[in-house]
């Protein structure tokens, strides 16, 4: 059986885009890269909402870049992208498919036959999931910076008990923290 895994590049005070949408201050060092790229080789299938997708498909089409960047291009394209969007119609990148709604019996049988895990991205569909009890393992990479406001990694309308399965500190002060459900 498959996990559904969400994963997540968060400030210290727990978001993922500041008040003005940028998420710039979150942009991983090559040791920090090369960490995730180890990370995401167990996924065969992302689970995005229309705008991580619109952030991520730009992956698509990125070469000739620094052999970490080029390693997670080549992660990405090998994996499928299911994208639940109501106004897109088709996606832009390979291996692609438009789903109109989150189905959480649909994702659980997904992680039932699936040989390869899954990735939820981006808080408000990762939201959907763990709010249907779908997410087995949380990735959480804290940068030490405090944005004071923006787009939150956890709903506020949860509560969950976790258990610390690994941490890491890397040389540019981010933290990865690896939770079970």
């Amino acid at each position: 059986m498959a996990k559904l895994i969400y994963s997540a590049l968060t400030s210290l005070d727990g978001y993922v885009a500041d008040e003005d949408g940028n998420f710039d201050w979150a942009k991983p060092d090559e040791e920090v890269h090369a960490f995730v790229n180890d990370l995401e080789r167990t996924v065969g299938t992302y689970l995005y909402g229309r705008r991580m997708y619109e952030v991520m498909v730009a992956w698509e089409t990125m070469d000739d870049q620094a052999s970490v960047m080029q390693d997670f291009a080549d992660i990405w394209r090998a994996a499928d992208k299911i994208v639940y969007s109501k106004t897109l119609e088709t996606g832009s990148s390979a291996r692609t498919r438009i789903e109109r709604d989150f189905d959480p019996q649909a994702v659980r049988d997904m992680k039932t036959s699936a040989v390869s895990d899954i990735s939820v991205s981006g808080p408000d569909l990762a939201a959907q999931a763990i709010t249907a009890g779908l997410v087995d393992e949380f990735h959480l990479l804290v940068s030490p910076i405090v944005v004071g406001g923006g787009k939150r990694w956890l709903p506020d309308d949860v509560r969950l008990k976790l258990e610390l399965r690994e941490e890491r500190r890397f040389g540019n002060g981010v933290v990865h923290l690896h939770y079970g459900a």
